[in-house]
């Protein structure tokens, strides 16, 4: 009887060690294994199934980018309380995670993380403007918040990838004046756009103007009584080859340039200086 209780006994304790020696890693972590007899381990665990010992305990470690919201109460430089809800990407750095759980712990969000990102929060913002944080430099705070936390974060196995303002909330009364002061300004820079094309364009036309009237004064000092002469011959010439019409030439004109008359194709042509019959 007692040899079946005690080979009961070893297939019960065999069967939970067996069960309990087995840890598996899914996607994209690590893990991080302590025992009671050596610590936090150095090396740590890929994915996949591992055989470890019964007493361990296994630290799951994300090593992706990790999100995490987080709304803030901050201070304008001028006192007023601004509400900015933000987000903040973070993630261990690769071959560290070892270091982390045994310095920080699991929770190394809310143990170092959140503390420092509403600490630089509220430094950074209390340098600007309530406008500022507003509308023109939102992404200049983002960025000296950030490197403000990865400062601190420096030598603590994480790495803050970026921070984001998402929202930024202000009294009603102060929001609506800030508005109103944006609006007047984009009309304000609309108007000026106009003046501007209406200024080009009143310079192009006079550009143009002068233009002309360079050409035409260039022309005036090149012209000559010969040079018209032979360009109204020319144009005489041209006019008499035309095959739509018969000409008749009759004396001389002005500056000795011929007349030319058109007439029916079934009219004789008849000089006026001829000697009549």
């Amino acid at each position: 009887m007692q040899l079946v209780n005690r080979l009961t006994l070893s297939a019960v304790v065999t069967a939970s060690l067996s069960l309990g020696a087995c840890a598996t890693i899914p996607s994209g972590r690590t893990g991080v294994e302590w025992t009671p007899l050596n610590g936090t381990m150095k090396r740590t665990l890929n994915e996949g199934l591992h055989v470890v010992s019964p007493f361990s305990r296994i630290y799951m470690v994300d090593l992706r980018e990790q999100q995490h919201d987080i709304d803030l109460d901050v201070l304008a430089n001028n006192g007023l309380e601004i509400k900015l809800k933000t987000s903040i990407l973070y993630q261990p750095v690769a071959g560290q995670a070892s270091e982390l759980i045994k310095e920080t712990g699991p929770q190394y969000y809310a143990t170092l993380i959140g503390p420092h990102v509403r600490s630089s929060a509220r430094r950074v913002v209390g340098r600007y403007s309530p406008e500022e944080i507003y509308s023109t430099k939102r992404e200049q705070i983002e960025r000296e918040i950030r490197e403000d936390v990865q400062q601190k974060l420096d030598g603590s196995h994480l790495r803050v990838n970026a921070l984001l303002i998402r929202e930024v909330h202000l009294p009603e009364m102060v929001q609506s004046a800030i508005q109103t002061k944006l609006e007047e300004e984009q009309k304000a820079l609309e108007m000026r756009f106009v003046l501007d094309r209406s200024r080009q364009e009143a310079e192009n036309r006079r550009i143009e103007a002068a233009g002309i009237a360079d050409y035409q004064a260039t022309i005036a000092r090149t012209l000559s009584d010969r040079i018209l002469a032979w360009q109204g011959i020319e144009a005489t010439e041209k006019l008499a080859e035309s095959p739509n019409a018969k000409v008749v030439v009759i004396g001389s004109g002005k500056d000795g340039l011929p007349l030319i008359l058109n007439t029916a194709a079934t009219t004789p042509a008849v000089a006026r200086n001829s000697p009549q019959p």
